[in-house]
């Protein structure tokens, strides 16, 4: 359980406000708005009423104290920017910024951000990726070099088993879990014989991956 101060709560901010929620860590959420921060109310552990671009109220809010600051503001850079040197002046071990354009990634890199997200371009990636595909099933990006991908089982790897496949010495590619329906077998055993309706998670180098989907593709 971690102990994380979120300041905006417009759309990306209240979705990430209930995944921690969820996630059951201990929430002070920060907005302007009134509105938005009584809808949030029920999911965080606290929420104040604020400016955060105002040095005094920062300060109030004891930054030093949480493990992760989150600044999810997407409607102000200006107030994005300040609030993340503000943030990082008071003692903010660790500040995530959310970008939505490619330079205020760089500027909130340069003002005191260790880490950024940026939402849009993100979910593009994965959403090009996963829709532009029928044999693929998700995506996650690790690296710039390296990916996971739940894909289809080829069809003449029906009947045959990993070890016997050669899989990793033939691709260059990691079988991470089979998948069937809801249930998920993670870090098969090399003697798994794959069966018709599975699906694999494997991960390797884009390029490995890429010449794999061109085989599932088939599949």
């Amino acid at each position: 359980m971690k102990s994380i101060l979120l300041i905006g709560l417009g759309r990306f901010g209240r979705h990430v406000a209930l995944k921690l929620g969820e996630l059951r860590h201990q929430v002070m959420a920060v907005d302007l708005n009134e509105e938005r921060v009584n809808e949030v109310l029920p999911y965080v552990t606290g929420a104040q009423i604020g400016d955060s671009t105002n040095e005094q109220f920062i300060a109030s809010l004891g930054v030093r104290n949480f493990d992760l600051c989150i600044v999810a503001i997407g409607d102000n850079f200006q107030s994005s920017l300040e609030t993340t040197n503000l943030l990082k002046e008071n003692g903010a071990p660790f500040v995530l910024a959310r970008a939505s354009r490619d330079v205020h990634e760089k500027f909130l890199l340069r003002n005191g951000a260790d880490a950024v997200v940026y939402p849009e371009k993100q979910m593009a990636s994965w959403a090009a990726v996963r829709y532009s595909a029928d044999h693929i099933f998700d995506y996650i990006e690790l690296t710039d070099d390296y990916s996971i991908y739940e894909t289809g089982v080829p069809s003449d790897w029906i009947g045959k088993s990993i070890i016997e496949l050669r899989v990793r010495q033939q691709h260059q590619i990691n079988i991470l879990a089979i998948k069937k329906g809801s249930r998920l077998d993670p870090l098969p055993p090399t003697d798994h014989v794959f069966a018709r309706g599975e699906k694999i998670l494997v991960m390797g180098s884009n390029k490995s991956l890429s010449r794999f989907l061109r085989l599932s593709e088939r599949g």
